[in-house]
């Protein structure tokens, strides 16, 4: 019978990696007591050990009846004790760890750590649950998350929290963007389970998103079109720019041809500027700009080619 014990599979032996099934860390000053009870007894009941950290309901299970038995069962409390150890902050730690303590009695020390002052504890919980807000989270998955988290706490303190108000405190603190489909959900007969309003929300939450990119996609598109840029690949100025210098230069001209026709003009036949002005010539009027109004010409020549008219020997 001892030999057939000894050489009997246990599946917790098997378990090297205790961090792979409870995933969160167990501290002082977190909420993840509930969480981490969830998965640590899911855990033990997947290998057979939760009697060891939980007494049944049918009592105490009997005691080893033999040395080998015995021994098996201290093996597998101590590596209980593993798990816990491996799964709590330091803190946590130094407070639980005795020597010669089983897992049970190591258990029962973090529930009352995390139980103590149940009522106290239950009206500060039910004032944070009461006034959170989905203003203070950055998205729907965090919001539902936190709310989630408080009613598992006041169910741990012996306050549960029912689905209803559950629903109805998540709706109730809703942004703006949001209350169309938290009037949905507050209509519905009856509320639809936690899960499925915040199922519902996650969906709002993407369409939202999706509308606000498109937005501003077609917005970017908008200004695109309707700005030019300010210099293409050569180097040359805009468009609007050369046809706002072609103006200034069109009314530049006129400005001298209207100066040119009110004041005094050279005299073509002779050449000289009657007017003492020996900087330029008047074109007179000619839109062409040549010199004397020919459209040949250069343009705007300060005197007379050579020779002179003026010169002796000119035309003799």
């Amino acid at each position: 019978m001892s030999k057939k014990n000894n050489n009997q599979y246990h599946p917790a032996l098997a378990v090297t990696q205790i961090r792979n099934h409870v995933t969160v860390t167990l501290g002082m000053d977190n909420d993840q007591y509930p969480l981490w009870v969830a998965l640590f007894t899911n855990h033990a009941k997947s290998t057979r050990v939760l009697h060891h950290i939980i007494t049944p309901k049918s009592g105490k299970p009997a005691p080893p009846a033999t040395d080998d038995e015995k021994e098996m069962w201290e093996t597998i409390d101590a590596m209980i004790l593993q798990w816990i150890y491996a799964t709590v902050s330091t803190d946590l730690l130094e407070t639980i760890v005795k020597s010669d303590s089983t897992a049970m009695e190591c258990w029962k020390r973090i529930e009352d750590i995390f139980q103590d002052n149940q009522h106290s504890r239950a009206v500060t919980l039910e004032q944070e649950f009461s006034s959170t807000s989905m203003g203070d989270f950055a998205n729907v998955s965090a919001y539902c998350q936190r709310l989630k988290s408080l009613a598992d706490q006041l169910k741990n303190v012996g306050s549960p929290v029912t689905n209803n108000r559950l629903v109805l405190q998540l709706v109730s603190e809703l942004s703006s963007a949001y209350q169309n489909v938290g009037t949905i959900i507050r209509q519905k007969e009856p509320l639809p389970q936690f899960y499925r309003a915040r199922s519902m929300l996650t969906l709002e939450e993407a369409s939202i998103a999706k509308a606000a990119a498109s937005s501003a996609l077609y917005v970017k598109h908008q200004d695109h079109d309707s700005s030019s840029p300010s210099q293409s690949i050569l180097g040359k100025p805009p468009a609007s720019s050369n046809k706002n210098n072609g103006n200034k230069n069109w009314n530049n001209k006129k400005k001298g041809n209207n100066k040119g026709k009110g004041g005094k003009q050279s005299d073509s036949s002779t050449g000289e500027n009657t007017g003492g002005n020996t900087g330029s010539v008047s074109t007179g009027g000619a839109p062409w700009g040549g010199y004397g109004g020919w459209p040949w010409g250069p343009s705007a020549w300060p005197y007379p080619p050579c020779p002179y008219p003026t010169a002796p020997g000119y035309g003799g």
